[in-house]
């Protein structure tokens, strides 16, 4: 008897010439726009975003449009290259909505069909980098809660949005459908919050008497909703390895440069236990993150399971790695002039986004049908 299989490709974790070449190009405007004093000068400041650096990221690399075809003036690229992008932006902790709006917005307005209608529209201003579009639900929101967050109506209070200061259109799920609503219009107030990660603000965001354009009805736009925030807690991954493998190359440096005795600190072989750690750790999770993007970018059916492991064990690798970067780096490594205290900022606030690890984790076990204890 002859039992046939379906094959299965392997997903591809390797980067290819033109993701390096993104990355290079990337990596250059941001050590050029966004290195660490300027960071910190910006967080010190009403808003830390660079409104040139996001220009230049946006319309200049046409980072915004990696995700849309090019028919409708994107670059009709893939998440790959996606991921590649918040590689960098992780590694420099860069204040610019990318993740809200280049993915998550872009990736809900690709789901309800481009073609035609005020979605197409605004989709073509996002891949132009004209607009930022942001989801009006907590950042904290996992995928799976989707359906749940299409409820009540256009008037209503949503508390922990992220980077709804620099959005000009907020995307709000109801129980009518999904709307467009222009940030500058009356009857809506964008709150700013105290975030613990001042690169990626929060706000509050009130609407009382706003109007919005209607996108879709609820069920196309639950669905939608769910894919955008899937996209987005998959490439949260890949900016989440990028933050744990600058603060790995930089704690290695630090403990290279950094002498007691009269002997390189990393030369400790309690220290070269915990760098060494951290490496694996750092590799596991770049294969998480890869695997993530490529199962995003093929459209592959097990791409929920990809997505939830990734962040299931990405999330807890930053926040690891960024504690060891200030430990680490001894007395410098608690200052506020040193950036060590941003990638731990970012990555203890990623570690909530789009889901906790914990969630993620309940995610696998289901998809999986294994019972979670």
């Amino acid at each position: 008897m002859t039992v046939q299989t379906e094959a299965v490709q392997a997903p591809d974790l390797l980067y290819s010439e033109a993701e390096e070449d993104l990355r290079s190009a990337v990596r250059s405007l941001l050590a050029d726009r966004a290195d660490a004093p300027t960071v910190i000068a910006g967080i010190e400041s009403d808003t830390p975003y660079d409104l040139r650096l996001w220009e230049s990221l946006a319309a200049g690399i046409g980072a915004a449009g990696l995700l849309v075809p090019e028919k409708l003036g994107g670059q009709g690229a893939t998440h790959r290259e996606a991921a590649v992008v918040l590689e960098e932006l992780g590694r420099s902790v860069a204040p610019a909505p990318y993740l809200t709006s280049a993915v998550v917005a872009t990736e809900i307005l690709l789901a309800l069909g481009a073609d035609g209608g005020p979605a197409a529209g605004l989709l073509a201003e996002l891949a132009s980098g004209r607009k930022v579009a942001v989801l009006a639900l907590p950042f904290s929101t996992p995928p799976a809660d989707a359906g749940a967050a299409m409820t009540g109506t256009l008037e209503r209070t949503v508390s922990g949005v992220a980077e709804a200061a620099a959005a000009d259109v907020l995307l709000v799920p109801t129980a009518d459908g999904l709307y467009a609503v222009e940030t500058a219009g009356d009857g809506v107030d964008v709150r700013a919050l105290v975030p613990l990660d001042l690169t990626r603000p929060l706000a509050t965001v009130t609407l009382a008497g706003a109007t919005g354009t209607l996108l879709a009805d609820a069920a196309p736009a639950a669905q939608a909703v769910s894919r955008g925030l899937l996209a987005g807690a998959g490439l949260l991954a890949s900016e989440q390895l990028g933050l744990a493998e600058w603060c790995l190359t930089e704690t290695v440096r630090h403990t290279r440069e950094r002498h007691q005795f009269n002997r390189p600190v990393g030369s400790f072989q309690s220290l070269k236990h915990r760098m060494a750690q951290l490496w694996l750790e750092v590799v596991s999770a770049r294969a998480a993150a890869r695997n993530a993007a490529d199962a995003l970018a093929a459209g592959s059916p097990d791409a929920p399971l990809a997505v939830a492991v990734a962040q299931a064990y990405c999330s807890e690798v930053a926040v690891h790695a960024a504690e060891e970067c200030v430990q680490l780096h001894g007395g410098i490594g608690m200052t506020w002039e040193h950036p060590a205290h941003l990638y731990l900022k970012r990555a203890k606030a990623d570690s909530i986004a789009y889901g906790t690890a914990g969630r993620h984790r309940e995610a696998v076990a289901a998809l999986v049908e294994l019972p979670a204890p």
